[in-house]
């Protein structure tokens, strides 16, 4: 094996460690930055500009210390949410908590589809409804 190959496969390695790492923390990042997201803030923004910005003394702390409980969570145990749960509670628990997350995604996925279909009547105009079965279907 040569020099360069040598340092490629380090390279790759350590490139495959450093994405394994930032995988999670980047779809967790990006996890509110959905179309549903973009068209309430921009809304919020226009009715009340900055006269709301007074939450953020109380909202960013609790904030912050939900994601640093959850991935204290997550390194400590080495498993997510969802299995920690079913290790230490009842199954019923689990089944519960997984179902309430199923209807929460299944009204997020469609707020995103919504507000896809808005953004495309403003700039072509046209039926809203039907933009969002297009969104739907693809």
């Amino acid at each position: 094996m040569s020099d360069t190959q040598v340092t490629e496969t380090g390279l790759d390695a350590r490139a495959k460690s450093w994405l394994s790492k930032l995988g999670p923390g980047l779809i967790t990042g990006a996890a509110d930055d959905d179309p549903s997201g973009i068209a309430t803030y921009s809304q919020a923004g226009a009715q009340f500009g900055f006269s709301m910005l007074w939450t953020v003394l109380l909202t960013y702390p609790l904030m912050v210390g939900i994601q640093v409980v959850s991935a204290k969570i997550g390194r400590v145990s080495g498993h997510g949410l969802a299995t920690n749960i079913r290790q230490h509670y009842p199954a019923k628990l689990l089944y519960a908590i997984v179902g309430l997350l199923l209807i929460a995604n299944t009204i997020n996925i469609a707020a995103d589809v919504a507000a896809m279909a808005d953004a495309l009547k403003l700039m072509i105009g046209g039926p809203t409804q039907w933009y969002a079965v297009g969104f739907g279907v693809i």
